[in-house]
């Protein structure tokens, strides 16, 4: 499974900004960098939809931040 998180629009992104300004400078036509973490985790769980759930609850317990984060999760059976 991957997590996902992003700030929300209109939420300062330093690290994002430092970065086009960076590769501007290195002469790349760069609009906006915007600066995600994705989390990668195994888990054991009964079905997809249980795993899905649990993946939510570590969201909004943990990996974000409700006033300023975007999450997004993907779920994959393994293999």
């Amino acid at each position: 499974m991957k997590i996902e998180v992003s700030l929300k629009p209109g939420h300062s992104d330093p690290e994002g900004e430092t970065t086009a300004r960076l590769l501007k400078e290195l002469g790349y036509k760069v609009e906006r960098v915007g600066v995600s973490k994705v989390y990668s985790l195994s888990l054991e769980a009964e079905s997809l939809e249980g795993v899905a759930a649990e993946a939510e609850e570590m969201c909004k317990r943990l990996l974000a931040n409700p006033t300023k984060d975007n999450y997004a999760i993907v779920v994959e059976e393994e293999k």
